[in-house]
């Protein structure tokens, strides 16, 4: 009588796995489940589990499925009974709060790791961040002060990496929905380079996030998602953050290079091209959240600069297709009396066409993360 599952089945109350990430580049992560055969659903609670005949029959709102094993993953509390027992301060979710030396509300009394309540980085805030890297430093720290030796915890970004399949997923510092809460004035820029050189065999394309204040340059947050050097990009932002760096700066950082390992113009140091692109007025941007409005403005034309066979393999809707190729000798085509907001595959070529576009007097307009992004959402749907 109930629904026999094979397979992975992954309910998530949220509209998204891994609320670190962005909707955008959750997108590709949500792709990444699905293609490896887990039934994703998003928006979704488990109301019942019990036990039928020595397997598991789960209740899931109009539907129930029966199982051998289920994983409940309902988030991190800090285990902070015996703090409570003793009369130690305590923080959000009952965590322990620490000064800067791990020091403790009982002076001779110091903590570290998971349970204790951290300073945000970024924004100098009180939050949990439960990783292994800074829970170490802390420990080191602690151990220092109960030495005698004067030393300060300066805070957790929150960098972090994990495995989804085949694809490796990292953030650090601050995501969209943080600084929109906080009300901080942002900037972002969405590139997909290769991992490598591309005419070094097996290159693979990454999708770089980087976050910076608008008014101050200051670095915020990035996130990276990709199959090879997800990792040394992510370390590099997160060190240019805690070095205090400018997002300006990333252009001018000197990063290893040969064709197995990178580009001459390391994708971190592509992502710092384009911010100073943009600060410089060079180039003007549009998001996805951008084009449902922008269908309806008379005073607008959608381009897509890709090739005729990727045009034809998929194409945003509305938008008109002339190759960045042909773009020079078609140019009379467009109305210059109107906006051009332009799409490539990855936002290489559409930029080099604002470029074009721009210096013929039009008022044009590069979208961030090119069609590649945009179609990654779309599906996500």
């Amino acid at each position: 009588p109930y629904l026999r599952f094979v397979g992975l089945y992954l309910r998530e109350a949220n509209n998204q796995v891994l609320s670190i990430l962005d909707k955008d580049m959750v997108s590709f992560v949500h792709s990444t489940l699905r293609k490896n055969g887990v039934k994703l659903h998003l928006n979704s609670n488990v109301e019942s589990l019990r036990e039928v005949d020595n397997q598991i029959l789960v209740n899931l709102n109009k539907e129930e499925l029966i199982t051998d094993i289920v994983i409940v993953a309902v988030g991190v509390t800090p285990d902070t009974v015996l703090a409570e027992r003793i009369g130690l301060k305590q923080g959000i979710k009952g965590s322990i709060v620490v000064n800067d030396h791990m020091q403790t509300s009982i002076e001779d009394i110091y903590a570290v790791g998971d349970a204790v309540m951290v300073k945000n980085y970024v924004t100098e805030e009180d939050t949990l961040i439960p990783l292994a890297g800074p829970a170490n430093k802390q420990g080191r720290i602690a151990a220092d002060n109960i030495c005698g030796i004067n030393s300060i915890y300066q805070g957790s970004l929150g960098t972090s990496i994990l495995k989804v399949f085949d694809l490796s997923v990292a953030s650090t510092g601050l995501n969209e929905k943080a600084l929109i809460n906080r009300k901080i004035k942002y900037e972002k820029v969405i590139l997909s380079p290769l991992s490598h050189a591309g005419y070094y065999p097996n290159a693979k394309v990454l999708t770089l996030k980087v976050l910076y204040e608008k008014e101050t340059l200051r670095l915020l947050g990035s996130q990276v998602i990709g199959n090879e050097g997800v990792d040394k990009r992510i370390d590099v932002i997160a060190t240019a953050i805690k070095a205090s760096l400018k997002a300006v700066d990333l252009k001018d950082l000197e990063l290893a290079y040969a064709p197995p390992f990178s580009q001459a113009k390391d994708p971190v140091n592509l992502a710092g091209f384009i911010i100073d692109n943009i600060e410089n007025n060079l180039v003007k941007q549009f998001y996805y959240e951008d084009i449902e409005k922008l269908y309806h403005d008379s005073n607008v034309i959608l381009l897509d600069t890709r090739t005729d066979l990727e045009y034809s393999r998929g194409h945003a809707e509305g938008f008109i297709h002339i190759p960045l190729d042909d773009l020079r000798k078609r140019i009379n085509e467009l109305d210059i009396n109107k906006r051009i907001y332009v799409m490539c595959q990855s936002g290489l070529r559409s930029y080099l066409a604002t470029r074009i576009l721009v210096q013929n007097g039009f008022d044009a307009y590069n979208f961030v993360g090119g069609y590649r992004l945009y179609s990654s959402i779309v599906n996500d749907k």
